[in-house]
């Protein structure tokens, strides 16, 4: 089984404390190959990959669990609940899901949502079924697409995120759906954004109304936090939690390091912080069964939350309680989103300057490369990654995918 240690963040150099002595009976003499900053899915998915290949790895995380924002657990209630939100898993690559299939069974699982408009509940994506019920309208698919054609703004250069739903739907249906969706999450005016964040929603002519449309969509059937217990448990990880690396880095003999926290932290944000969002979440547990129809409820007009994710759906989760989660978005906190500006791209290439110039260390990761992915990308870059150093021992590499 992978050894963990829980701890005091900072050993001490006496023989007397208790975590060096932990610490110097757990460590052969040669130390580790390699030294992992974070347990999420890209150190977790290469501590397991460079284990099997038989070096030694020490995985160190700041907080108390591994899986990093994918962990869950059980509430008080007894319902399974992701403390960061919700968690959906959905991906096109083969091999991203077989790999993570070695480590978990799953349970087929396709995420639904709507979104409170005007009084009422319809799908997001905008489908077909949206735009009939939002207007009181019989139309077929290919009269939608007409529909589309007939309120679609021209947009000669597609810049913002503005311009990527007013030149697709037009300006109505963009200020029901998007703008103050856009606004609450970012703080920010859609036209003040990067396209890239509205065009991660499709529309849709067609009555599909799964969020995603992925070949591969699945939950973990015994949840996160176990796939990635099985994922650790190798008898060439050892894992500490609760435990800064700066703090330990100096005292436990180790080779290359991997890291993959935010790469302005790791250069003590010389030229200035990475600009992110964060997340503040409130949970609650009701005693009924069922508290919405489907997986969230988008509330891009109403109220100070963004949307609201009830657990058994996307669980499976057979309970005569149900716990829910609102999600508040902030300037301050965790970082969880990039900020999709130009002026921030130009921030982070010197950093990723400095990374590059780094030859023992390898930067991966959402907050390594000042890049969103969704967890299978995560999963892909970290196999990438693993088939680059395996042929090598040390070598700078700020990884990032298309």
């Amino acid at each position: 089984m992978t050894e963990r240690f829980d701890g005091p963040a900072l050993p001490g150099t006496s023989s007397a404390d208790p975590m060096m002595e932990l610490m110097t009976e757990s460590v052969s003499p040669q130390g580790f190959d390699y030294l992992i900053v974070g347990a999420g899915f890209a150190g977790s998915v290469l501590a397991e990959r460079l284990a099997n290949d038989g070096k030694r790895v020490l995985i160190v995380d700041r907080r108390p669990h591994i899986g990093g924002n994918a962990y869950d657990r059980y509430d008080d209630a007894g319902v399974l609940i992701h403390p960061y939100g919700p968690h959906i898993f959905h991906t096109n690559s083969r091999e991203v899901f077989d790999y993570l299939s070695r480590f978990t069974q799953w349970r087929p699982y396709q995420h639904r949502v709507l979104s409170s408009v005007d009084g009422q509940l319809v799908p997001i994506p905008i489908n077909l079924d949206t735009v009939n019920k939002l207007y009181g309208l019989n139309l077929t698919a290919f009269e939608l697409e007409e529909f589309f054609a007939s309120v679609a703004e021209p947009v000669e250069h597609v810049r913002t995120s503005e311009d990527v739903v007013v030149s697709k739907v037009g300006r109505d249906l963009y200020n029901k759906f998007f703008r103050g969706y856009t606004r609450k999450q970012w703080d920010l005016d859609p036209s003040e954004l990067d396209a890239s964040v509205t065009a991660r929603v499709p529309t849709r002519t067609n009555r599909d109304d799964r969020y995603f449309a992925d070949t591969y969509q699945a939950m973990p059937l015994h949840g996160y936090t176990r796939m990635f217990e099985n994922m650790l448990s190798h008898p060439n990880i050892k894992v500490m939690l609760n435990t800064d690396y700066r703090e330990i880095a100096a005292f436990i003999p180790h080779g290359h390091m991997i890291y993959t926290g935010p790469v302005d932290a790791f250069f003590d944000h010389c030229y200035g912080k990475l600009p992110y969002r964060s997340l503040e979440f409130k949970h609650e547990t009701h005693p009924v069964e069922q508290f919405q129809s489907v997986g969230t409820v988008n509330y891009p007009n109403d109220y100070a939350h963004t949307r609201v994710s009830e657990f058994k759906h996307i669980t499976g989760q057979k309970h005569d309680q149900t716990s829910v989660v609102y999600e508040f978005s902030r300037a301050e906190g965790d970082p969880y989103y990039p900020v999709p500006r130009p002026e921030n791209q130009e921030l982070y290439k010197k950093y990723a300057a400095l990374a590059d110039a780094r030859e023992d260390v390898t930067f991966v990761g959402r907050l390594a490369t000042y890049r969103y992915y969704n967890m299978d990308q995560v999963v892909a870059q970290a196999l990438a990654t693993h088939r680059k150093l395996s042929g090598q021992k040390t070598g700078a590499q700020a990884v990032t995918t298309g």
